[in-house]
């Protein structure tokens, strides 16, 4: 089993050093050198037992035969996806050839296009930079085309450009920012991953790590990792801060944290979590780093960003800040809590209107503040990653927008936590497998289907997602148990 998770592992992130080397102007010759040199340090590390003590025992052979085939497919489409990203002609590589907006939509866009504009035009929330003007302002908005992609709007904080900025300086042009860009959300999501594990029990640990490859081979994951959105970055580094904050490192924990809270707000609901557990070194530390940031970001680009990020705010809470509600087929596919008013909407619901939207995300949003109270109260040990992940999606639902390839990210993570928590059985193993495949249901935005019925088919992933949030504020450790494994239920 070590020697398959240093193969699968040190390939994964060989693939995510390749695309980064060729964005930072390297060719083919030195992109492949640098996914052997990339993969051979990790393999060589994960070699070396860093990731802790593997039990195999407490693992049947149907739950290994079944990662095998999950790792060579997720490993697979990690390839594809690294294709495309380096040669954006090799449309067949992409998530999902036969979609052109899948193909062409690029979250990545609006940071680059921010990135560069903000010296400029301190107001980067300026639709002029990123839409062509339409005179009907309720018709869907006409996207600009950057080296052939859809450029997105920037609807983030400010402070949030300090990487792109960073990462824009070692970047030629855009598909170079977008190669680093790649790299940069993929090792983030692999070191998170690796890094929340390592928190486990060893029989835990080692299921979790077995279950892992289903996140590489979910479709949300690599679609949202294709498009470039920062939303696998801002999870992967809150979990990341939390698992630094167990360990007791606090200023690295502080600063990994802080970033992702001003890059997308969200994540400060696990202040909330550290504040009620009374954790004060780690709310000094994220509070004391969040400063910084703002006063780095004011240094490098002047008061006038934060001055528009600030009257942009409202609009930006409330929903009425995204293009995307102009679309019925964006408004199909949100997962939020808030969206659901505009999703009656389209089935006729009077009323349901931007007000209506902006009561029920300030409901929710203390209903969410309640139970991270609540969470942190009771929390036992052994469940703790699940909890923090828990926390993350509960917030993330707040957001007035949440396409479900950047929502469906985190709950398949969750899900193999979860499955890692429970006692191998068959019947687990069929309900981990129905569960993903579930959350594996996808609509593209170009599909020719009436928005209701949209609505209708992502609602099964999107209660499957709030379902497991649930089950996970209640998981069960059975690693101060070790299940029994009857072997011979998994051999016929």
């Amino acid at each position: 089993m070590r020697a398959v998770a240093t193969v699968a592992i040190g390939c994964a992130a060989g693939l995510f050093g390749a695309v980064t080397v060729e964005g930072l102007g390297g060719c083919w010759p030195l992109a492949l050198l640098g996914f052997l040199a990339v993969g051979a340090a990790v393999g060589s590390w994960v070699w070396r037992g860093r990731l802790g003590t593997f039990v195999p025992d407490q693992c049947p052979r149907a739950l290994k035969i079944g990662s095998l085939i999950a790792t060579i497919v997720g490993l697979v489409q990690l390839a594809r996806l690294a294709v495309f990203i380096i040669d954006p002609t090799q449309v067949n590589a992409s998530i999902l050839p036969s979609s052109e907006w899948e193909r062409r939509h690029s979250c990545v866009s609006s940071y680059y296009v921010a990135a560069e504009a903000i010296d400029r035009t301190p107001n980067v929330y300026d639709d002029a930079l990123y839409s062509i003007a339409n005179p009907d302002p309720a018709a869907p908005r006409k996207p600009r085309l950057l080296d052939g992609f859809r450029v997105d709007v920037y609807e983030y904080p400010t402070p949030f450009l300090l990487l792109p900025r960073a990462v824009d300086v070692a970047a030629s042009d855009f598909l170079h920012f977008r190669s680093i860009w790649f790299g940069l959300n993929g090792s983030a999501a692999l070191l998170a991953l690796l890094a929340v594990a390592s928190l486990l029990a060893p029989a835990v640990r080692t299921r979790a790590l077995l279950y892992a490859p289903l996140v590489f081979a979910a479709f949300p994951f690599g679609s949202v990792l294709q498009k470039g959105n920062a939303q696998i970055l801002v999870i992967a580094l809150a979990m990341l801060a939390m698992v630094l904050f167990d360990r007791r490192r606090y200023a690295l924990g502080g600063v990994l944290l802080a970033f992702a809270m001003v890059s997308k707000l969200y994540p400060g609901m696990l202040v909330v979590y550290l504040l009620a557990r009374r954790d004060w070194r780690a709310v000094g530390w994220t509070i004391a780093w969040s400063m910084a940031l703002v006063v780095a970001s004011i240094l490098d680009t002047g008061w006038a960003p934060l001055a528009a990020f600030l009257a942009h705010l409202p609009r930006l809470l409330g929903g009425e800040a995204f293009p995307a509600f102009k679309n019925p087929a964006a408004v199909a596919i949100n997962y939020s809590i808030p969206g659901l008013v505009l999703k009656l909407k389209l089935f006729g619901v009077p009323a349901m209107s931007f007000a209506i939207s902006k009561l029920v995300g300030w409901v929710y949003t203390l209903a969410v503040v309640a139970t991270t109270i609540v969470l942190a109260r009771r929390e036992r040990e052994a469940t703790r990653v699940t909890v923090w992940l828990a926390i993350l999606i509960l917030a993330t639902l707040r957001s007035p927008f949440l396409p479900q390839a950047y929502a469906g990210y985190p709950p398949v993570w969750l899900l193999t936590l979860l499955a890692a928590m429970a006692v191998p059985s068959p019947r687990v193993l069929a309900l981990v497998l129905a569960t993903w495949l579930g959350l594996n249901i996808f609509v593209a935005m170009d599909w020719s289907i009436d928005p209701r019925w949209m609505s209708l088919i992502v609602a099964v992933p999107q209660t499957i997602a709030i379902a497991l949030t649930i089950r996970a504020l209640y998981a069960e450790d059975v690693s101060a148990h070790p299940p029994r494994i009857n072997k011979e239920k998994f051999h016929g």
